[in-house]
């Protein structure tokens, strides 16, 4: 399979997709005002503990408390050879124990003291972030885990022989007060390479324990590196055929990081330096404009309905204009197979999270229920998130819970309508920027003019012009060496743009809108 990761570096966000055979897999959106906070460590204090939830509520500085569930509190805060009511022992101080992963009913936490933990996962909705004190710092190709000493190997590895190999190496390096998990990209590497990774992370660890230490609740003490960092770190291996990069600085940052961890990496990185935009000559912006519709068309008749509610998505399969042969059975089994391949595609691309319920078409037979649930775990082990699935149930769904970390792809590109009271979703004032970004590449790429005027809503002006001299309006000029006169029309809708070239005055914004 043909993999590469295309990266546009906007004004307003920085978009990153995963191609896999020329298709979009996965996006990623960041933008420099709503920076991703996954990984992130903060000396907190406890709010309140509540044991009738086995949680406690961490004040991080944040404006909602995080959630730390007692099953994600370390083997420092446990309470260790206790016995309940019956004499059984009910504490672990091991932290291997099944109680304290099972079902957790105690730890060692009191309102007003000070913890580390790590964010797991955004806030979403009304709730806060997810909160573990069982802290960890990704590398190139291991996790240290401090305050634990077992040894792991990632499950991807195929090899039991370089399972044990690579096991067997880390146990060698491996020091006091922490443990190692190897990773995927790992595979084949020597043992020198490992203990560069690993040094590097034992030296950043006590850092974070330095600063810890002097710190005062509630505070950051760990920046996690950022989305594009991060992809690089943890999605650029051997795999991907080519990593191709819109922005001079990205390129230099990707490259000198290449160079001390995967050298033989830096000749599948290319600077895209054409003026269309990078999204248009990969076609990837209509593929991310249907990974936001409703209704997603299947190849050769049928589709789906995603539908996100605020407990679960649902997502529903009709067989459409799908005629085929006579045989109802075999017509269903084939629309439903191929939706299945799709559904799996959408989870990745909408980084759709929590629990998922399908609604296949009818199916009597029970063999072939077996094969629309064996084509569902064949699709999902292409997945990065952690996922389950159960086979369709008596009312003839089909049940999934899918890792969430971040909200899906829909609320990262779209925000709710103030004039519908949320029951619509429009495109956000940076989505529109970055419409206009891609609008001015296309005109300049056809046309040799450098002034023109553009009419947008006041609020989207006001947002433009925000920061005097590097404001979004005057970097937009700046990169792109032309002149824009921004003015503001009440009648414009908050969510679209104008363009009217200068002088003259002639409308040509749908001429250049794709």
């Amino acid at each position: 399979m043909k993999k590469q990761i295309v990266i546009n570096a906007a004004t307003a966000e920085t978009r990153i997709v995963l191609l896999e055979d020329d298709r979009v897999a996965e996006v990623f959106v960041e933008r420099p005002e709503s920076e991703r906070n996954v990984g992130d460590m903060y000396l907190g204090r406890v709010r309140k503990v509540l044991n009738g939830i086995s949680a406690a509520f961490v004040d991080i500085g944040w404006e909602q408390d995080g959630f730390l569930h007692f099953n994600d509190v370390g083997t420092l805060y446990e309470i260790a050879d206790e016995d309940d009511e019956n004499g059984n022992g009910n504490g672990n101080g091991n932290g291997n124990g099944g109680g304290r992963r099972g079902n957790v009913a105690r730890v060692n936490l009191q309102a007003g003291q000070e913890i580390l933990v790590q964010v797991t996962k955004e806030p979403m909705g009304g709730k806060g972030p997810r909160v573990t004190s069982q802290v960890s710092l990704p590398g190139r190709f291991v996790v240290l885990v401090p305050y634990e000493q077992s040894i792991g190997v990632s499950r991807k590895i195929p090899s039991p022989r370089e399972k044990r190999r690579l096991k067997k190496i880390a146990k060698s390096l491996q020091g006091e007060g922490y443990g190692l998990i190897v990773r995927t990209v790992a595979m084949e590497k020597d043992e020198a390479t490992l203990r560069d990774d690993i040094e590097r992370l034992v030296n950043l660890w006590h850092r974070v324990e330095a600063k810890s230490r002097t710190a005062k609740a509630p505070e950051r003490i760990y920046k996690e590196v950022t989305l594009a960092s991060s992809v690089i770190r943890d999605l650029f291996s051997p795999e991907i055929d080519h990593l191709i990069v819109d922005s001079k600085t990205l390129h230099k940052e990707i490259t000198d990081y290449l160079k001390g961890v995967s050298p033989q990496l830096m000749e599948r990185v290319e600077l895209y330096q054409d003026k269309l935009p990078i999204f248009d000559h990969y076609e990837v912006e209509s593929e991310i404009e249907k990974g936001l519709r409703r209704k997603v068309w299947l190849e050769g008749g049928g589709h789906i309905l995603i539908e996100h509610t605020e407990a679960m998505v649902t997502i529903d399969v009709n067989s459409g204009r799908y005629v085929g042969k006579s045989n109802h059975e075999e017509n269903s089994l084939k629309v439903n197979l191929r939706a299945a391949r799709e559904i799996c595609r959408q989870l990745r691309l909408r980084d759709i999270g929590g629990i998922i319920a399908v609604d296949f078409i009818d199916l009597v037979e029970e063999k072939n229920r077996k094969k629309l649930y064996d084509e569902m775990k064949k699709e999902l082990k292409r997945d990065r998130a952690k996922l389950d699935v159960a086979p369709i149930g008596a009312f003839g769904l089909m049940l999934l819970t899918r890792q969430r970390i971040r909200p899906s792809l829909v609320y990262a590109l779209k925000e709710p309508c103030k004039a519908c009271n949320g029951t619509g979703m429009v495109a956000t004032r940076e989505t529109v920027i970055t419409e206009l970004e891609r609008w001015i590449a296309r005109y300049l790429y056809h046309t040799r003019k450098r002034r023109i005027k553009v009419v947008v809503h006041p609020t989207l002006q006001k947002h433009l012009t925000e920061g005097g001299l590097k404001s979004k309006i005057n970097r937009l000029m700046l990169r792109y060496k032309l002149f824009i006169r921004l003015v503001g029309d009440a009648g414009q809708s908050p969510t679209t743009f104008r363009v009217l070239t200068l002088p003259g005055g002639d409308d040509v914004t749908e001429q250049f809108r794709h």
